[in-house]
């Protein structure tokens, strides 16, 4: 198991391009024929993995990246480490992402309209790290202006602009989506940095 998990926290990363391909080629096919409104809840889950493939793969360095800026490590592979970065994202963005979409399926896509701002929050993010960290390049920057902005203000527009979505679903998902973005920066800021004070690798 331990052999299994290790491999798992070294490799995961690389299936996503494949993963993200493949998933919109059957979206495209299968779901936005028939329901483009789902489609765009399905959709959110390619662009992430697209996403994550510039993070981690090509060209990658988001983890010493994150760790020697805004968590302020002198070190690229601590406090934020490998098994971190797997633990972080595969309960989010590989089973409640997908999740997300199976819910719009079955129940409406109220169930996942949150995925949209989410997408945008957490691109954002990337954003003002542009800014913060001396207007240079950060891994996931590119897709998260090309792809994840612009498609989580679509989703939102077409949702809002065809009556699709109430005005408490909609309040709901921008609080759902704060609160998984929140999540991430909570564990970042208020769990690793003092971890990396006290074993005495904090700039």
């Amino acid at each position: 198991m331990k052999k299994t998990l290790d491999w798992l926290y070294e490799h995961w990363m690389k299936g996503t391009p494949f993963l993200a391909l493949y998933t919109f080629i059957l979206i495209w096919l299968y779901v936005r024929p028939d329901n483009y409104a789902l489609f765009l809840i399905w959709l959110q889950c390619p662009a992430y993995w697209f996403h994550e493939f510039e993070e981690y793969v090509c060209p990658g360095g988001f983890l010493s990246f994150f760790n020697q800026g805004p968590l302020g490590s002198t070190r690229p592979d601590k406090p934020l480490t490998k098994t971190g970065t797997f633990w972080i994202n595969i309960p989010l963005m590989y089973v409640l992402l997908p999740l997300a979409g199976v819910l719009s399926h079955y129940y409406g896509t109220d169930w996942g309209f949150w995925t949209a701002y989410y997408s945008m929050l957490n691109a954002s993010a990337h954003v003002v790290m542009f800014f913060i960290f001396g207007r240079k390049y950060n891994p996931g920057l590119v897709a998260s202006l090309l792809v994840n902005i612009p498609l989580g203000i679509y989703t939102v527009w077409y949702f809002v602009t065809s009556g699709l979505i109430s005005t408490e679903v909609h309040i709901l998902s921008i609080i759902i989506g704060i609160i998984a973005q929140a999540s991430m920066m909570v564990y970042g800021f208020a769990y690793l940095v003092p971890r990396s004070k006290k074993e005495g690798y904090h700039k």
